[in-house]
């Protein structure tokens, strides 16, 4: 009789499973931001000393050029949703400041309106001087906290990322 219990009760503790929505690979996120780039240059940078963030990795930029040009910086990035990791890209315009950002994995079950037009051209023009923090400049959406928070949280580090790597000459 316990036995049968077993079963139901290990599903009845597992987590939900997530809806994983895949809507853009890098090279698409790329293109949708910078169309007039004739090509990509992949720049790949230590991890931040000071970064406080779990397991910080290496950033890795793509440099949007067009012929000698530089148009700006793409940087995908992963933070956590509630239980699940969201991929996005954000792209950035050569003075630094935010040009786009775009999900390409979402995940989680709920939430997914953090890919809705409105909610993400909130960053649109937002630099290293801009405070990016939902409730200050960039809104929540019920049901939707955690998402909105962690990958703004993501967005502001990699603003202020490129800003210093701008400032140090080495997007050059």
């Amino acid at each position: 009789m316990r036995l049968a219990l077993v079963p139901a009760a290990l599903v009845a503790i597992a987590p939900a499973s997530a809806f994983a929505v895949h809507y853009l690979s890098a090279e698409q996120a790329q293109k949708l931001m910078f169309p007039d780039a004739e090509r990509f240059e992949v720049r790949e940078f230590a991890a931040d000393a000071g970064s406080t963030r779990a397991g910080s990795a290496p950033m890795q930029v793509r440099i949007a050029r067009r012929g000698q040009a530089t148009l700006g910086y793409v940087v995908v990035d992963e933070v956590i949703g509630k239980f699940e990791l969201i991929t996005y890209a954000a792209g950035l315009n050569r003075d630094g400041s935010v040009r786009q950002v775009e999900v390409m994995d979402y995940r989680e079950s709920h939430g997914y309106e953090i890919r809705l037009p409105a909610w993400r051209r909130q960053f649109e023009g937002r630099t290293a001087a801009s405070p990016i923090r939902v409730g200050d400049d960039i809104a929540n959406i019920s049901g939707a906290t955690l998402s909105c928070r962690h990958v703004t949280d993501g967005v502001r580090r990699i603003v202020a990322r490129i800003d210093a790597l701008r400032r140090s000459g080495a997007l050059s």
